[in-house]
């Protein structure tokens, strides 16, 4: 099981690391490709609340990953560390959720990411 939630664990940061890294170098090129290819309303996210989330994503990603022996010690043990990362994530893939619907756009890959924050939490919660 252990093996598993590594993966996940992997996974989640893979995955917010390279969406944090896109909005944080090329925030208006993307931007600019998503309205020309969804043909919706604006998006109205400025370029600095843009690089805030990114650096979110970018710090959950890591803190998802963080070997223990690098975890500060008061986080380190039942890998708190890890729990609070991917909790944060998953607030984060809430609010997500919540602008993607408003939008009425897709809110999959938003509710998938929450989906696997959770497995991780709950993998990684102390029996």
């Amino acid at each position: 099981m252990n093996t598993m939630i590594w993966i996940g664990q992997i996974l989640l940061a893979a995955v917010f690391f390279v969406a944090g890294a896109s909005k944080l170098i090329a925030y208006k090129s993307l931007i600019k490709t998503i309205e020309e290819r969804r043909k919706t309303a604006p998006i109205r996210i400025t370029t600095v609340q843009g690089h805030v989330i990114a650096l979110l994503e970018i710090a959950g990603a890591i803190g998802v990953i963080l070997p223990p022996a690098w975890t500060p010690e008061a986080l380190a043990p039942d890998y708190l560390l890890v729990r609070a990362a991917a909790g944060c994530l998953a607030l984060l893939m809430v609010g997500a959720t919540i602008y993607h619907l408003r939008r009425k756009e897709s809110a999959a890959p938003a509710i998938s990411t929450f989906l696997l924050a959770l497995f991780v939490i709950v993998g990684r919660w102390p029996h």
